[in-house]
Formats: structure tokens, sequence, C-alpha cells
């Protein structure tokens, strides 16, 4: 796995949902904060999103909008002032008994995807945290094609109930999350973690402890593996990544461990196998000493919350 797949695969929960609506004339619909991400596609027209305590962002036919922390917001046929943005109708009632209509000619009429992405986030990667309230990728002429080529096949796919729809429609989703990400970082104003995968020293050794977390790594080790000096390795990522290379690892072994407590049956003593400790008890500690709570009540707790919480609608 690379670091961007696992970034992705240690939060993501579940499958996402998503809804495919047309409206015309004036309107605007709310979605509440939400403990995942949200997205919206302009496949048609144009529109308004309006984050909360955030500028309203106009929207244009092909846009692409991602709001990776989920952020509550309005989004509506015009810019709204504060007693519009109070009354919009909450996206669940507004889009209760729509199915897919056919095409329409009429004027002022927006077609959209709008969607969400089931999310753990007491353990984001450093990539994910870094991502602003509100990721916008307009739509410009050679831009992006692979998610411009993601969003034609979705629209299709949500336009009608189609063979296999089933199994293409979460698959999209989940490569419209990775080529809205890539997009994001090829930009001029992406964060840090581009620059950390576009260093040959610091991407090196990330896809190599990604690769195998479980082996006995040393910063020496790990040096002559990428083939520079360990002073080398040492300085490029901590620099870059913000912490020392074992450090790194320490914390991305334990996140592992929570997502297979979270995700799997599998026993204590297995986990610790997985993620390179050498019996149940020594990751009991580091993970109690990193999370603050031992194994078996995160994993209880991580039960009870998937318990608790309504899965997402399948369109």
């Amino acid at each position: 796995m690379d670091v961007v797949s696992d970034a992705i695969s240690t939060v993501r929960l579940g499958r996402p949902s998503s809804d495919r609506v047309r409206v015309s004339g004036s309107w605007s619909t709310r979605l509440a904060p939400y403990g995942g991400a949200g997205f919206h596609v302009v496949l048609e027209g144009g529109c308004w999103l309006l984050p909360d305590g955030g500028a309203p962002v106009s929207l244009g036919s092909g846009d692409a909008v991602l709001l990776p922390h989920g952020t509550g917001h309005v989004i509506a046929d015009s810019p709204l002032d504060t007693l519009g943005v109070e009354r919009a109708v909450p996206f669940e009632h507004w889009v209760d008994g729509r199915g897919p209509r056919p095409p329409s000619t009429a004027s002022g009429e927006v077609e959209m995807l709008c969607g969400k992405y089931r999310l753990d986030r007491s353990r984001l990667h450093p990539l994910m945290a870094e991502l602003p309230a509100v990721v916008h990728l307009p739509n410009r002429v050679g831009s992006h094609p692979e998610l411009r080529a993601v969003i034609e096949l979705l629209g299709r796919e949500l336009g009608g109930q189609r063979p296999g729809s089933g199994i293409a429609v979460p698959g999209l989703l989940d490569l419209f999350f990775v080529y809205v990400l890539r997009s994001w970082m090829a930009q001029g104003e992406a964060g840090a973690w581009s620059a950390v995968l576009g260093d040959p020293v610091a991407a090196a050794a990330l896809r190599v402890l990604h690769s195998d977390p479980s082996a006995p790594w040393t910063t020496g080790r790990l040096a002559a593996e990428v083939g520079v000096s360990r002073p080398t390795l040492a300085r490029r990522f901590s620099t870059l990544v913000g912490r020392p290379p074992m450090a790194y690892l320490t914390w991305w072994r334990l996140t592992l461990a929570a997502t297979l407590l979270r995700d799997t049956p599998d026993p204590l003593a297995t986990i610790a196998r997985q993620v390179g400790y050498g019996t149940p008890y020594a990751l009991s500690h580091a993970f109690s000493r990193e999370f603050g709570t031992s194994p078996g009540r995160y994993r209880a707790g991580s039960a009870e919350r998937a318990s608790t919480e309504a899965p997402p609608v399948e369109s």
C-alpha cells in the first residue's frame, strides 16, 4: 500500500452514500455537520456552497467540491443572508421521495451528485488532517482528466437502475475520493504532504515503512534500504514529516493496530505480530500511552459506536 491509500483505508468506514438530484427555481438545502466527508459535483447549471464559518463558493457545471472534515453547509441557487441560511431545508427532507429524473431543458435547472463518506476521525493521518475545510476543484479544460472521467461514469451510473450498479457506484465513489486528493495535492496551494510525497528520500522511506510496518526497522536499516546516509534520512524525514522516522513508524503501527481492533475479531496477540510488536503486553502498553485507553476498551467502544450509527442510504 502507498501512503495515500493507507491514509484513506485506515479512516474509511462502511460504504459511501450518494444522491443524484435535479432542481430549479429558488431553492436551498442544509447538510448538518457530519462525522465524515461530504461532496458535491455539479453536472449541469450552477449553484452556491455556503460552508459554516466560511466564505460562499460559486460552483459551475463540472465543478467538484469535497468537505473532508464534515463541515456543515448549505447549497443554494444563490448566495443567502443569515435568515436564508437558517431557512434552508434539511437535505434528508429535500431528497426524500426523489428519484432519477429524465433530462430537462428547463432554464435555471441544476443537476448534482451529492454524497457522504463515513470516516473514523479519531486517528486521521496527517495527510488527511491538513486538508482544508473545502476542497474546490473547478472544471477547467484539460485539468484533472481522471477526476473528470470518474465524474462522467458516476453520472451515468446514478442516472438510472443499471445492472451491477450496487458494486459500481461505491467503487466509483472511492475512486472519486482518491482523484480529488490527487488533484488537490497537484495544486500549488496543497499542504506539506504534497512536498513530503514529492521528496525522493522521504517518499521512498514512507513507501518502505508502509509496505512492511512489522519489520524490525531501525533508522540505519531504513537509510540503507532507501540508499542514503543515516543523518541524511533523519534530517530530511524529520524536517518534512515533522517527526523522526522511528517515531512515525511507532505512530503508524499503533494506528494500524487501532484499525485492526475496529475492523477484525483478531486476538491482540495476532494484531501485535501484524504491526511489529513482540507481545500483546508490549502493544497494549504502547497503545494505552498513545490513545489513552486500552486496546480492549477501544475495541468495545468502536463496536458500540458502529451499532448506534445508522447505515448510510445507498442510491
